[in-house]
């Protein structure tokens, strides 16, 4: 587990997270190892009042220190830096009536920095960054998408692409996947990991059916990062029958897969719990779980 403190990362620790305000957690961590050596955490911090991804550095792979606490990568629209009017600018009126309570020296988020969940961070041969993470579009009830069961219901959630030069500083902001017509109404996307090979980007699309409240795994496929193939429309990984294993009910990529050999690996993580936590196969269950194939192109 790692210690975590608002000064000093602690030295001692065998994993040791700094700089990180008191009350303050993180969740869902993002490994990179820097071209220059060093190794980068990203992570959602979630505290009172503060839902935001923030990024901490490290020259020993042990010792961290959060670099961007109160200028951080992106902002939940849950955060007390997002006030009303920019969540209307990001064309969410259901926040509309959000008043923003920063601290001192802290600002305003902008609109183009709110997101919603899941975000995935990869950086490119050039030295340069990529992030993909999900994006909430406003629908109304006359919309077929509208989903009155969610726990957010009126937003549809979608992938969308950021790009960095150092990684801390976002911008280049793009939606690159979303539902369409030949999608079931119910149908929205998680998350999006990615796998970059020699062939092209192979992406990890969260498929999230709202009416059974599952989220499988599909395989997609993009040359640059921003124009996605879905010739599947399907799940990759088979979800297992209820009360054999925990990965019965939803199916989350992880990061990136990883090819050693003629293998590639996928760890996902499994759950037998529907994603409202109102319906399980048995008593709720977690588990890494993991799959294998011979080659991504077949």
């Amino acid at each position: 587990m790692a210690v975590c403190s608002a000064g000093e990362p602690d030295r001692d620790a065998e994993l040791a997270i700094g700089g990180l305000p008191e009350g303050w957690f993180p969740v869902q961590p993002v490994t990179l190892r820097l071209k220059d050596g060093r190794t980068r955490l990203y992570f959602w911090a979630h505290g009172k009042g503060v839902v935001r991804y923030l990024a901490a550095d490290s020259e020993d792979g042990r010792a961290f220190k959060v670099v961007n606490a109160l200028t951080p990568c992106l902002y939940h629209p849950a955060d007390r830096a997002v006030d009303g009017k920019v969540a209307v600018e990001a064309g969410l009126t259901h926040f509309m009536k959000r008043k923003a309570a920063p601290v001192e020296g802290e600002m305003l988020a902008p609109a183009g920095l709110l997101s919603n969940d899941a975000t995935n961070v990869y950086q490119l041969p050039d030295g340069s960054f990529e992030m993909y993470s999900v994006g909430l579009v406003e629908v109304g009830k006359d919309d077929r998408r509208y989903a009155a069961q969610d726990n957010v219901p009126g937003l549809v959630r979608v992938i969308e692409r950021y790009t960095s030069a150092d990684g801390l500083n976002w911008g280049g902001r793009q939606r690159v996947i979303m539902p369409d017509e030949k999608d079931p109404q119910d149908l929205q996307f998680y998350y999006l990991s990615v796998t970059h090979t020699e062939k092209g980007r192979v992406g990890l699309l969260g498929r999230y059916r709202l009416d059974a409240q599952t989220i499988d795994i599909e395989g997609c496929f993009s040359a640059d990062g921003i124009t996605w193939e879905r010739a599947q429309r399907a799940p990759w990984i088979t979800r297992d029958e209820p009360g054999t294993t925990a990965g019965s009910f939803i199916l989350h990529a992880p990061h990136a897969m990883v090819q050693r050999g003629v293998l590639w690996y996928l760890f996902y993580t499994g759950g037998n719990f529907g994603h409202n936590h109102r319906v399980a196969h048995g008593k709720e269950d977690r588990a890494v779980m993991l799959a294998t194939c011979e080659g991504l192109w077949k």
